[in-house]
């Protein structure tokens, strides 16, 4: 924690959504007088709330912010833990894909619920005064000025630090872009496919109308629909599918056409008539990757959260890497001392690598979960990581439970998985790959006590890659 200071230490933070009402946790803790800025109206005064819906996964990552600002608990309370993937075969089958071992989960919490409790959580703290209906139009980051607008007139705040986390179409990243010095680097990729959101409502007794504890996913190779419970026992469900497929259905029997053909367990579960009223009154919603850099402006300024790095949500990691955020910059405004000229370069270089790989792995888990999950050769390697994982814990991480139930750097958990493919690749030269997982079991079997030292002399050898 910073020395008192900090307190004299003026900061706005542009974006009331989750990752900036965290934000404002976070600063607050130091010690700094925050003032919270926030586009929309107070979601916690409406009765219904406009926006991105997808409803969110927290793993460990976002649980770990939490925790650093005393809100773990009280989210955790609000989720509902999934344990496996529920993966629904078009003749019906169910088949249970783990996220780990034991009794590890991703948690499924509601945005707006989330949203709620953070807004809550920030205006608790003296030092934050929070701003809603607030637009910002223009930054003068030399000065530390920022101008809002709010029921149609202008506002001027002037701070020592200002802290875009406002969106994947962030304003403060649009200021940053103006200024040729900083050699902005930009890149916007939307994909040709998009999601419309549906609602499994419960049953007429009141009760789940699929088995709770689960993402439940209907992967069909080119598209997928996935669906997470919530509190009040529905489930909200995301179609995902490219917009020319969207577009195709114009009908109500090509709707139910195509999903009696690609669907059928899910039409009485999201019923007819809803499923009809909902397509026909909605419009499938863009998704969009962002990858920039720098993330800072001297010591004025820094951007976190969507307006950093935007992923597709299919790793389930936008939140969580945006919580993380919170904790990276904090850890670095520790190590300076919150000296800003210091601690903002420094979390941009920090950061941005980690921001980067999780994009990418956001977008191939697409793949995985609409295509892959139905492989024979994508389920072996499951069961051989997790065979491995199992035998050597602390040396075996499967990509998946280093990037959900980990916090090791998201590059780190893409080299991870790199020399992991090579060393497999190695083993099964030559040989089935069942016969290399028997011959597997038989080495740790006949290692004994000293299995845990002898397999990295092994992969060693194998990958080429050096253990200690």
């Amino acid at each position: 924690m910073a020395d008192q200071q900090s307190s004299t230490k003026r900061v706005a933070v542009c974006g009331g959504g989750l990752v900036g009402a965290l934000n404002a946790c976070f600063l607050a803790r130091r010690g700094f007088t925050v003032e919270l800025f926030e586009m929309r109206p107070d979601i916690r005064k409406q009765e219904v709330v406009r926006g991105r819906s997808i409803n969110l996964a927290v793993a460990v990552r976002g649980l770990e912010a939490l925790r650093s600002v005393g809100l773990e608990d009280r989210v955790v309370q609000k989720g509902i833990p999934m344990y496996s993937r529920m993966i629904h075969d078009p003749d019906g089958t169910l088949r249970q894909i783990p996220y780990g071992k034991g009794q590890q989960n991703i948690m499924a919490v509601d945005r707006q619920l989330l949203n709620e409790v953070l807004l809550d959580a920030a205006e608790q703290y003296p030092n934050v005064k929070t701003h809603f209906n607030h637009k910002v139009v223009r930054c003068d980051f030399e000065a530390g000025e920022i101008v809002f607008i709010h029921e149609g007139r202008e506002v001027e705040k002037t701070v020592d630090l200002i802290v875009g986390a406002d969106g994947a179409f962030s304003a403060v990243r649009q200021q940053m872009m103006k200024r040729p010095e900083l050699l902005f680097d930009l890149q916007q990729h939307y994909i040709p496919h998009g999601y419309m959101e549906l609602t499994i409502p419960p049953t007429q007794d009141g009760q789940f109308a699929m088995r709770v504890n689960y993402l439940h996913i209907w992967p069909r190779n080119d598209f997928m629909m996935i669906a997470l419970p919530n509190l009040d026992k529905s489930f909200t469900a995301n179609l995902f599918m490219p917009f020319e497929q969207f577009n195709s259905l114009q009908t109500e029997d090509q709707l139910v056409d195509f999903f009696r053909e690609t669907f059928p367990d899910a039409v009485p579960l999201l019923g007819e008539s809803n499923l009809k009223k909902t397509f026909f009154e909605s419009k499938a919603q863009s998704l969009v990757t962002v990858k920039c850099q720098p993330y800072h402006v001297g010591d004025k300024a820094v951007i976190i959260g969507d307006a950093a790095h935007a992923m597709v949500p299919f790793y389930g990691q936008g939140m969580n890497c945006g919580f993380e955020d919170c904790i990276v910059l904090d850890n670095m405004l520790d190590k300076y001392n919150d000296d800003f000229a210091k601690a903002l370069p420094a979390y941009t270089e920090f950061r941005n690598p980690d921001a980067k790989a999780i994009c990418d792995l956001a977008m191939c888990n697409y793949i995985v979960m609409r295509a892959s999950v139905n492989s024979r050769s994508f389920l072996f390697r499951r069961k051989l990581d997790n065979l491995l994982h199992w035998a050597f814990p602390s040396f075996w991480l499967p990509l998946y439970t280093s990037v959900s139930f980990s916090r090791m750097p998201y590059h780190q958990c893409i080299e991870n998985r790199a020399w992991q493919d090579k060393i497999l690749t190695n083993i099964c030269l030559g040989a089935a790959g069942t016969l290399a997982a028997s011959v597997l079991i038989a080495m740790y079997t006949q290692m004994g006590s000293h299995g845990n030292g002898a397999l990295p002399q092994l992969v060693s050898k194998l990958s080429g890659r050096v253990f200690p």
